[in-house]
């Protein structure tokens, strides 16, 4: 395999613990000092929208901060574009990315009605913006050790 590959392996990691929500997946993949820091790209201008620090923050955040998938319901991040640049141990991404919100209709009781055919629910995009992580590579294994999330939408907290 690739240095590439394992460094694109890192971010396919990240954006399945996030849809899970599982802090504890999504903190294994950062130093233990890690950090997150994230922005909204106002026209250009970011804007800080707060910053994590350490294993545990991050882990927290993941599991208890972020918005529950509702019945039936799901997020779905898809990554494109990676560009990665890589000078010895440290290694650079920046990938764009969009969140999908998947939610299922409820099969109706009587099952579904004459001519339904295929997948039953919607797929609507909630986010969209860059994932720029920096990485060390520690013992063989490529860790963040920053991640930079700039939104292209404001985000309520």
């Amino acid at each position: 395999m690739s240095v590439d590959y394992d460094i694109a392996k890192v971010l396919a990691r990240y954006v399945r613990a996030a849809d899970r929500r599982d802090g504890t997946a999504m903190a294994e993949l950062f130093l233990t000092e890690g950090k997150v820091t994230m922005f909204y790209n106002d026209g250009g201008t970011p804007q800080s929208l707060g910053e994590l620090v350490g294993r545990e923050a991050i882990a927290n955040a993941v599991t208890n901060m972020m918005k529950p998938h509702p019945p039936r319901g799901w997020s779905h991040h898809t990554t494109h574009d990676a560009i990665i640049n890589v000078e010895g141990d440290t290694a650079t991404l920046d990938a764009q990315f969009i969140v999908y919100n998947v939610v299922g209709d409820l099969k109706p009781e009587g099952g579904w009605p004459a001519g339904a055919s295929g997948a039953q629910g919607t797929v609507k995009p909630i986010e969209s913006g860059y994932y720029r992580p920096t990485l060390k590579q520690v013992d063989g294994r490529w860790m963040i050790e920053t991640l930079q999330i700039i939104l292209d939408l404001p985000v309520a907290f």
